[in-house]
Order: structure tokens, then sequence, then C-alpha cells
């Protein structure tokens, strides 16, 4: 894996900026106009999340190039409160924020591997990889 850019999250801005990198990323790698939108779509509810629950945070993206395997991996990290209830939080319709509950079990539905790692009072990390077919 080739570390490719880092976004930081700190303004509501920022989730555009992320969303603009990440689907960079994507065309340069390899990916069609249809799984572009769905890594940013992904990114918009990673990078929305920092900001809405965290306040701060980064998203990392890497290229995977191996002999037999080509991919964008995102990773999300954040010093936060954490999440209380992962497996709540991963239900669909599952929202503290007022909104539709479609964040992190979309992302998870919209990427091929999908692994979040929380503590209570330490932060959030979240791994969310996209093959290329």
């Amino acid at each position: 894996m080739s570390l490719q850019s880092r976004v930081n999250i700190q303004k509501e801005w920022d989730i555009v900026g992320a969303r603009q990198v990440g689907r960079d990323i994507a065309k340069k790698t390899g990916f069609g106009t249809v799984d572009q939108a769905r890594i940013a779509t992904a990114i918009s509810e990673l990078a929305r999340n920092i900001y809405l629950y965290a306040s701060s945070g980064q998203i990392y993206f890497e290229v995977i190039d191996n002999i037999n395997q080509k991919g964008i991996c995102m990773i999300a990290v954040d010093k936060g409160p954490g999440i209380d209830d992962i497996s709540q939080a991963m239900e669909d319709g599952f929202t503290t924020s007022g909104g539709l509950g479609a964040g992190l079990p979309g992302v998870k539905r919209l990427m091929d591997v999908f692994d979040i790692k929380s503590e209570k009072g330490k932060g959030t990390e979240i791994k969310a990889i996209k093959w290329l077919r």
C-alpha cells in the first residue's frame, strides 16, 4: 500500500474536500463513474461523522496495488468520544444526530471491506476498502 494523501476534517467544508480528494484518487486508480460516486458517498459519511461527533480528525487515502488486487483504502480516524454501542450504530435507521441513520451501515454496503474500532473516550478508527473489478 502506498500512502496517497490525508485530509484533515475540522470544518464542514472539509467534508467536500475529502470527497473530492477520494474521487480523484479513485478515478486515477481506474474506477468507473458509478464506483467513484460510491466511494465519494462513503467518504462523505465518514467525514460527516468526524465533523458531527468528534469535531476533528483525519481521513487517510491509500491505493492498494498488489499483484492480483487493486483498490482504494480509506481510514477515518478521530479522537472523539468513541461509539457507545457499535452494533447499534451499525443498525439501519439508528441516528443520534437526527439524520437518516444510513451513515455507517451505508458505508459498509458501499464498500467491499469495512472494519470499525472504537474506544469510549479515546476515539474511533474506520477502515473501508473498495476493490477495482
